[in-house]
């Protein structure tokens, strides 16, 4: 009965991905152009996420996501800037991490793929942030971020162009608080010589999505990335990699909408 059941299961699920596959060639047609057979993919490196050798959360959700879909993903690493600038000018064909229409000139699609835990880092002898009293908090973060069209009451802030002297410039007062998703801050934290004297803020959570470029290779694969997140978000297939690197699971809660076709 196992074995019978077992060949019905894998049958479906073919059947599934044919399915995927010839909507997404359909959504191709038209063009002079082969389907791709990779996606080339760039992403600032971020700790346990995007990691120069290809390891991490985000590189293993890509490859889930798109290779059993007969697409190879390959990986690029550049500044977030520039990757963003890459897939304007459509010499990459998506970046990781994007906030939804954070810019123009690029696809975004329907589903998201993480979502970024926002915290805010600060001194611990300074009252604890809330998002009501940002507006009266020295901020800064990460060029390229765009905090300020994300997070409420956003008045004074300061972009810096790297993370390694972020403790020193609150020690000093030259910031209240420094804000960036929890890996990114939990890192900084850990090269602090007296971590108590910090405290962590949780703020907000943001959806991430992949950005495409505005051609026809990238809204073919702007499309696989939708059917194939549709599949695995219903089937749970990517729950076991947010566990195994110890990260919530961000569907949860759309299990409702689900239900009820708001996704569909």
């Amino acid at each position: 009965m196992g074995r019978v059941r077992m060949k019905w299961l894998l049958g479906l699920s073919l059947l599934m991905m044919t399915g995927v596959w010839v909507q997404a060639s359909d959504a191709y047609a038209g063009t002079s152009s082969e389907k791709p057979s990779d996606i080339v993919l760039v992403s600032e490196q971020w700790n346990g996420y995007t990691e120069t050798d290809g390891s991490g959360l985000g590189w293993d959700l890509m490859r889930e996501i798109f290779e059993p879909a007969g697409i190879k993903v390959a990986l690029r690493t550049e500044p977030y800037t520039r990757a963003v600038g890459l897939v304007q000018r459509g010499e990459a064909d998506a970046w990781v991490g994007a906030y939804e229409h954070e810019v123009e000139g690029t696809l975004y699609p329907k589903w998201h793929y993480d979502t970024d835990e926002i915290y805010a880092l600060g001194l611990a002898s300074n009252p604890v942030p809330a998002l009501k009293t940002l507006g009266s908090y020295r901020l800064a973060w990460v060029r390229g971020y765009e905090y300020q069209h994300y997070l409420p009451n956003v008045v004074h802030f300061n972009e810096v162009a790297r993370r390694d002297h972020i403790l020193p410039m609150l020690d000093h007062a030259r910031a209240d608080l420094y804000i960036d998703a929890r890996p990114e801050v939990d890192f900084i934290l850990r090269q602090a010589s007296e971590p108590q004297r910090f405290r962590t803020t949780y703020l907000m959570s943001i959806p991430l999505f992949l950005s495409f470029a505005d051609n026809a290779r990238g809204r073919f694969l702007r499309d696989v990335f939708d059917q194939r997140m549709a599949q695995l978000v219903h089937s749970g297939k990517l729950r076991p990699i947010f566990a195994r690197w110890k990260q919530p699971y961000p569907f949860d809660a759309d299990d409702a909408a689900r239900k009820t076709g708001a996704r569909q």
